[in-house]
């Protein structure tokens, strides 16, 4: 049976502003979940706090709607509970950034097998606009009374250095393009990570649809536009990694490229290594059946409730230690 892309939509209804950038995100990620066909039972749709947390409410999958700054704990044991889901995170600047940065540069580590996808707008939209981690120095959207005094986070070099094995950046309003960046992250064996640039309608008022879709004019040839958001591919980068000796010099180019802004903002592929052990295939070094027998599918209980667990062993080690 073929799954349709509607047996990936849900009929709650949908809130976000008029314009919002995560309507483009939301129709990428149903794309390209009908694109792989993966069965909408064997997928889960993690999310934080923020307009964004709302995505697994559209998405017909399981669906998480976690804590502030949580998501990737929540979605790392899932994965690590039963390997054969495919897993999506999903998350605004703010909360994967702000709160959730400790957990980011930590997920990088372990190179667990998800995908996470950040909106990234700039501001806090959910809680009327404030400053978020990747709006930059100086900015004043909207809502702030002065520009912003702090430095901003650039999400691609941070995942560069945490370890993430897939670094990616698209726009949302180039959904099918977006679509095709999501599907090589689900598919990469390893942690991926996706920073999506999304305007947010209703609180910055300075990076616009329009402020991302301008051009500037060629100095050489006054005939020709110069579009302010360019495909790396189109450029002839490259960031796969063949082999671990490639490792460090596609991460500098990754961060020098990811430093791109204002005139030029490079979208695709930053880094790719498939050369990194994921943190289950470190797992099964120790445990030899955990893909075949991971903590889902172990039966706990018998048939009338009772535990199957025997903990005997345990109950001797602490009395012996108190003995002790």
């Amino acid at each position: 049976m073929e799954y349709k892309i509607a047996d990936y939509k849900t009929e709650v209804h949908n809130d976000w502003c008029a314009g919002c950038g995560d309507f483009g995100i939301l129709n990428s990620i149903q794309m390209a979940l009908y694109d792989l066909q993966i069965l909408p039972h064997e997928a889960v749709i993690f999310s934080g706090i923020g307009c964004s947390g709302k995505t697994p409410h559209f998405i017909n999958t399981f669906g998480i709607h976690t804590l502030h700054g949580r998501v990737l704990p929540f979605a790392q044991g899932a994965k690590l509970a039963n390997p054969k889901l495919k897993i999506i995170a999903v998350g605004g600047d703010g909360d994967g950034l702000g709160i959730g940065s400790g957990h980011f540069v930590n997920a990088g580590r372990r190179n667990i097998d998800i995908t996470y996808i950040i909106y990234n707008n700039g501001v806090y939209g959910l809680t009327k606009g404030q400053a978020s981690p990747t709006l930059k120095l100086g900015m004043k959207t909207k809502s702030l009374p002065q520009p912003n005094v702090n430095e901003s986070i650039n999400p691609i070099a941070l995942a560069c250095i945490s370890g993430f094995t897939f670094i990616a950046r698209g726009y949302s309003y180039d959904v099918r393009y977006l679509k095709e960046i999501i599907k090589k992250g689900i598919m990469h064996s390893g942690l991926s990570f996706i920073d999506i640039l999304q305007p947010c309608p209703t609180y910055n008022d300075i990076n616009t649809k329009e402020w991302y879709q301008s051009f500037t004019i060629d100095e050489n040839n006054p005939k020709v536009r110069i579009p302010k958001i360019y495909k790396l591919e189109d450029e002839g980068y490259n960031g796969l990694v063949t082999n671990n000796d490639e490792a460090s010099a596609k991460i500098m180019a990754a961060i020098d490229k990811a430093n791109e802004w204002e005139d030029r903002i490079p979208v695709g592929i930053f880094y790719e290594n498939n050369t990194v052990p994921t943190f289950e295939d470190r797992l099964q070094t120790r445990i030899n059946n955990y893909p075949d027998y991971p903590p889902a599918v172990q039966n706990i209980m018998d048939d009338e409730g009772n535990p199957n667990t025997n903990i005997d062993r345990l109950i001797d080690e602490l009395k012996a230690v108190k003995k002790g």
